[in-house]
């Protein structure tokens, strides 16, 4: 009994440490190529660049390691199947759920690791990554601005333009916000930014423009003024310095939830947001365990060995269970399913298929 389960636990650890290679070789390369990009695009330093990409790494790798142990679940088991290994120990009189007991224990395992990757490790890597790219936007504005878009980031202004060349902009619109009446309007050919990260703001040099300002006693007259230089000096708000960062939900660890959730009670706000993301939290840790259960099975149910038939069905595993966190997330929030079964719909809904398809597996 002891050979043939670790014969069995050898078929899926070899695939696992394969498609682990390959999952997070193709996850990581997506986010370093657009980590590259801004590189070249926005000039961000190399460093900032290498810390986000570390901090980036915990968050691809929740979603890596069920996926993983899913595919080689279904690849090793599978073979197993088609060469009709599993019916010669059905044969022999073993029980299967026996020797399901060493990939069971795995599930767990790797589930109670990733509870801490998801408590712990997740939420400190992203509020890390938002401290950087904070640091980024001080030290280089250029890092959050995009062509045909509005920035608001500045306070009392609105800032437009069509083309970006390192730190000139082309085809600027400036819109000045008042308190009262209509903003004033700037309108330049171009002009060159500059960041002045000790004062906390960012000066622009426009060329060849006009402003125009309505009165504010009829908003139909303007005072117009054309200009060959003008300098305008844009505050960063308060709240963008890296000193005033609060934590948002998915940067807090459970515990940290659970004393947000008590404030958020004691002013009578809507607490469904922090409950279902305390019970996605540790659902989602478990999907190692959920997809153990239900890949087993599945993977014995295969007559068809090779990497597309276990990739193949391992997708359609993952959408659904991802599909229904995806929806009971959705209900939760709204506060119109109550969380305790809304965030463990998935769990609960392919476990239990997989006990299910076990107890068949073993029987037939």
């Amino acid at each position: 009994m002891r050979i043939l389960r670790d014969y069995i636990f050898k078929e899926f650890l070899k695939p696992f440490g394969v498609y682990l290679f390959i999952f997070t070789f193709v996850l990581v390369s997506g986010n370093l190529i657009q980590l590259i990009e801004l590189i070249i695009t926005k000039g961000i330093p190399i460093w900032d660049i290498i810390k986000l990409f570390f901090w980036q790494i915990p968050s691809l790798l929740s979603y890596i390691l069920p996926m993983a142990i899913l595919t080689a679940l279904l690849f090793g088991i599978g073979r197993l199947s088609s060469d009709l290994e599993i019916a010669a120990i059905k044969a022999s009189g073993v029980n299967l759920l026996r020797l399901e007991i060493p990939l069971v224990l795995t599930g767990i395992a790797f589930s109670l690791f990733s509870l801490i990757l998801n408590n712990e490790i997740i939420p400190y890597a992203r509020f890390a990554s938002r401290k950087i790219i904070k640091q980024v936007g001080i030290k280089n504005p250029l890092a959050y601005f995009e062509p045909g878009t509005f920035i608001k980031n500045f306070q009392n202004y609105i800032l437009f333009f069509y083309g970006i060349n390192e730190n000139v902009l082309h085809h600027i619109r400036i819109y000045e916000l008042k308190e009262k009446g209509f903003p004033r309007t700037i309108i330049a050919k171009k002009g060159k930014i500059t960041s002045l990260p000790d004062e906390k703001t960012v000066k622009l040099e426009l060329f060849s423009g006009t402003s125009d300002e309505p009165s504010p006693d009829d908003p139909r007259r303007f005072y117009k003024l054309n200009f060959k230089t003008y300098i305008i000096t844009l505050k960063l708000p308060d709240e963008f310095a890296v000193e005033n960062l609060g934590k948002k939900p998915k940067e807090m660890n459970i515990q940290e939830l659970k004393v947000e959730r008590e404030r958020f009670l004691s002013q009578n706000i809507d607490i469904s947001p922090l409950n279902t993301e305390i019970h996605k939290r540790i659902a989602l840790s478990f999907a190692c365990f959920t997809f153990v259960l239900i890949g087993f099975p599945l993977g014995a149910l295969i007559h068809k060995k090779g990497n597309a038939v276990a990739f193949g069905l391992s997708l359609v595993v993952l959408g659904l269970y991802y599909l229904l966190t995806i929806v009971g997330e959705a209900f939760s929030r709204q506060g119109l399913l109550n969380p305790l079964f809304s965030m463990w719909m998935a769990n609960i809904s392919l476990g239990f298929l997989g006990i299910v398809l076990s107890f068949f597996v073993c029987r037939h």
